[in-house]
């Protein structure tokens, strides 16, 4: 066992609070929904970047590089100063969702480079240009171009030329759970020598400005320690805390509270929570305070930095008062604990990654599980107290009790919680962190367990058993996919401990019961088993808003909506079985759950002439949604997309031990294949035995898998050098058109950037590539493997006259995948795309980002390029497949981890 396994396991029996204290201050918090007290909910315009450094925030932080602990009491973070911009750079800068030409977007450039799960070690990197930041230019030329015009990134405005510009390292160790090294190191990268100003913060969430709590904690300049300067914190729960910043920087304090004059033109406090940029920036002394207290405070480093060379600052924020350190400074042992927390990590590493990996394949999956950890945040939001407004503060619009996430007063969310990337998606959304949890149980399963849990908990799910999508809408609805994740974390700790959490899956499976009868009854609008469901997570895919009243009136039967349904009885089947190995009575539920697939499945593609809602097109070979217009006729929508592959995903085998060892499951199931052939005579499900005498639940037949598998495989149409499109390619040539009242809807394939701005502008299904799809796709593959062995081959590609087994399949799609994020032959890497910068420049050409998408021809990031939350399945992909030509063999091994149902 590693020291870090050791600290995760102290953790998990609360014997010492190893994670109090992580990286759970947001990248923003500026321009949330949260934050949002207008009329009108626009929140992108009630709280803008502008007004950040000055207004106190209600709900939570936002910094650069920043630590808290795990109730956001009081946060450590950076800011700097290169002599020229205009303000501190405290936060990360970008566009809101109307200033970006594609949505809102950070313009910034930093790395998640590291982190253990305890956060004992933690490293990233910031860019920090030493020209002026370009503010105004990046906001004027992005509203000057089109949504046809690719985004202007900040390496497009010339402020890296020249090699200008410092790359600012900051790293974290803890001492114990309770001590905190920081170090800033700050290289220019430049030909000649560059001033810089570093200023280490400290503060404190303004919990005292809204009434019902005076109580605040204190910073107050102490004597110097050895040499130091000294800060003392005074907590409210954590008791007295010292802050030692090496050497004798200026300490400068002030108040984290609203510069009321500036921005409304009141009087508000002497000291105000831009005071010192202020100080910094423009020179005003009498912008903090003199008698050196605050609930901010910063330690000032006045630096020059040599070309080519580094400076390093270091700081210490413990519980040790001066007494401890009268014989020795506080950073006597420091480099020591930092070699040795960076060395723990590595053994860590080295327990999790796949030695057979090239080196660049292991750095790639390192960073994509560090950006994963360094993405937890406390996240706050109390609805009804939102809802409300504050005692102390003016009262909110009453048009609020009305509008945005009226019926969610239960909602009470104080938590550190996965984001999908802490700048541009700073509130937690349920699906993305469904998929969130499976590569972070690679790291820390006893953590994704507990999100997963969390999300299902009383002040997190509706009454109605709605789980909460995200803070724009909680009510709108996304892909049921919390069982399956919940399945997958169950057998991924499996695996690794010897022994399932019997308990853990009890408890999600219970709550599950809720959400899925919320489903049935709110979602089946006939209660024909087939679903609807709106957008579910897909965004722009639809000819129309799925989310909004179709403009021809009358409803969508979706075909993604079903099967994600018939998914979501599989998921459940699976976990029911399970539970029923040790208590009887899960076998009805398993049944229960066996007899919903069976009805959805029928309802997808066996109803044709009788009820006319067939889903399947046999002449096209795949699936389509249909339009029923209020008239009582009925149209596909024959648009080739994810949505037609999504039903691939409903599939699970059950093992022949298994099925004889549930007596009671296997007497029902008998009964129903031989008295019910109506339902079960067309749906790939029980009647015969594959591989190792296995059975099959499957929407879709061996007839109709080879059928859509030709089209997922044929490089005209969805296979990608780098993936599976989510919208076919042969509409570039052929784009779906449908009248509708004299208005043309149409469907483009647009692999890149969307055109339109449905769902804000900044998100695209119509043919780029997806993580989470993608990796279901590659789990479908296995599982269809698993029951027909190597007695199914397909052309892969199609048209090349290769074929391949199921399994062989999969892994080449894993390795497609994974290749987005490799060098190539060349040395390149697809998703830096053409910026010949990123490419070949040895300071950026090892740092990977992970965006939210990637395009579908050429594999460069689009969309969020911090969403290391589902991209960091990458993580999973590599350890079972890599980039070697064993993966075959290490997906079949971790086939019991897939989550087949076996004694």
């Amino acid at each position: 066992m590693t020291a870090e396994h050791s600290r995760l396991e102290a953790a998990r029996t609360r014997t010492t609070h190893w994670k109090r204290w992580g990286p759970y201050v947001s990248d923003r918090a500026w321009g949330t929904v949260r934050e949002d007290y207008s009329a009108d909910g626009e929140a992108w315009d009630y709280l803008p970047h502008d007004h950040a450094r000055s207004r106190a925030y209600r709900w939570n932080e936002d910094g650069l590089a920043a630590i808290c602990d795990r109730h956001q009491e009081l946060c450590l973070g950076l800011a700097l100063w290169n002599g020229r911009d205009p303000i501190l750079k405290e936060r990360l800068f970008g566009l809101t969702g109307n200033e970006g030409n594609h949505g809102e977007d950070v313009k910034e450039y930093y790395f998640h480079l590291d982190s253990t799960p305890t956060h004992s070690f933690m490293r990233m990197l910031y860019k920090y240009p030493q020209a002026a930041f370009p503010y105004s230019d990046l906001v004027d030329e992005n509203e000057r171009r089109g949504r046809g015009a690719p985004e202007y990134e900040l390496v497009d405005t010339g402020v890296f030329d020249g090699d200008r510009y410092f790359d600012v390292f900051v790293e974290y160790a803890k001492v114990d759970s309770e001590d905190l090294l920081m170090k800033i190191t700050v290289a220019n990268r430049g030909p000649e020598a560059a001033a810089i100003r570093v200023l280490p913060t400290i503060w404190f969430r303004n919990t005292w400005a809204w009434g019902g709590r005076s109580r605040r904690g204190r910073f107050d300049a102490r004597p110097p320690v050895q040499g130091n300067a000294t800060i003392a914190a005074e907590t409210m729960r954590y008791g007295r805390r010292w802050l030692y910043a090496e050497g004798e920087p200026a300490l400068l304090f002030t108040e984290n509270e609203t510069n009321a004059m500036r921005l409304f033109g009141i009087a508000g406090p002497l000291y105000a929570k831009d005071g010192i940029d202020e100080a910094v920036v423009h020179g005003r002394a009498d912008a903090v305070n003199p008698g050196r207290t605050g609930t901010k405070a910063a330690a000032d480093y006045a630096l020059t930095v040599p070309a080519g060379e580094s400076v390093s600052v270091r700081l210490r924020f413990s519980p040790r008062g001066p007494e401890d350190f009268a014989e020795a400074s506080p950073f006597a042992a420091f480099d020591d604990t930092m070699t040795a927390r960076q060395r723990e990590a590595d053994e860590f590493y080295a327990t999790v990654i796949p030695p057979d990996l090239t080196d660049d394949a292991r750095a790639v999956m390192r960073q994509s599980l560090a950006g994963l950890l360094w993405s937890k945040q406390y996240y706050h939001y109390i609805v009804k107290k939102w809802l409300e407004g504050d005692p102390a503060q003016p009262a909110p619009p009453g048009e609020r009790r009305h509008g945005r996430n009226a019926q969610w007063g239960h909602l009470f969310n104080a938590d550190v919680i996965s984001m999908p990337d802490k700048w541009e998606y700073p509130w937690y959304a349920a699906w993305d962190l469904a998929f969130h949890c499976v590569p972070l149980a690679i790291v820390d399963a006893e953590l994704a367990k507990d999100q997963l849990v969390l999300m299902l908990r009383e002040w997190y799910m509706h009454p109605n058993g709605q789980l909460p999508a995200y803070e724009w809408a909680f009510g709108d609805v996304n892909p049921p996919v919390h069982a399956w994740a919940a399945w997958r974390v169950y057998k991924i700790d499996e695996k690794r401990n010897g022994k399932g959490d019997r308990v853990f899956l009890e408890r999600v499976f219970q709550k599950l019961l809720l959400n899925f009868t919320w489903w049935v009854n709110r979602k089946d609008a006939r209660g024909a088993n087939v679903f609807e469901g709106g957008f579910l997570g897909l965004d722009n895919i639809g000819v129309f808003d799925r989310s909004a009243p179709l403009p021809t009136g009358g409803f969508l039967e979706q075909s993604d909506g079903t099967s994600w349904m018939a998914m979501y009885s599989l998921n459940l089947l699976a976990m029911a079985m399970e539970l029923a190995r040790e208590n009887p009575a899960y076998e009805d539920v398993a049944s229960k759950f066996w007899e919903h697939f069976i009805y959805i499945a029928h309802a997808m593609g066996h109803q044709g002439k009788e009820t006319q809602l067939d889903l399947w097109d046999d002449a096209d070979g795949f699936f389509y949604d249909n339009l029923n217009l209020p008239d009582g006729t009925r149209h596909p929508l024959k648009i080739r997309s994810m949505v037609g592959l999504i039903p691939l995903f409903a599939v699970e085998t059950l093992e022949p031990d298994m099925i004889e060892r549930l007596d009671g499951f296997r007497r029902r199931l008998d009964w129903f294949v031989e008295h019910r052939p109506d339902l079960t005579d067309n749906v790939a499900c029980m009647k015969t035995p594959g591989h190792c005498e296995r059975r099959l639940l499957s929407v879709v037949t061996a007839d109709r898998l080879t059928r859509v598998l030709a089209r997922m495989l044929d490089e005209r149409e969805f296979l990608s050098p780098y993936g599976i499109r989510a919208l076919s390619r042969v509409h570039k040539d052929e784009p779906y058109l449908l009248a509708v009242d004299g208005y043309v809807h149409r469907v483009d394939y647009e692999p890149g950037e969307s055109s339109t701005g449905l769902f804000g502008g900044n998100s695209n299904w119509r043919g780029p590539i997806w993580f989470p799809v993608n990796f279901l796709l590659v789990e479908a593959l296995q599982k269809f493997h698993h029951y027909f062995g190597d007695s199914v081959r397909v052309e892969c590609p199609t048209g090349s006259g290769t074929m391949l087994t199921l399994a062989e399949v999969a892994t080449e799609l894993s390795q497609r995948l994974s290749r987005i994020f490799l060098r190539d032959d060349a040395g390149r890497r697809p998703v830096f795309g053409g910026v010949e910068r990123f490419q070949r420049d040895p300071h950026w050409r090892d740092y990977v980002p992970f965006h939210e998408y990637f395009h579908g021809d050429d594999g460069r990031g689009v969309g969020a390029s911090h969403q290391t939350g589902w991209t960091a399945l990458v993580a999973k992909l590599l350890q079972q497949s890599g980039g070697a030509e064993e993966g075959r063999e290490a997906i079949l091994a971790g086939a019991d981890e897939r989550g087949r149902m076996r004694a």
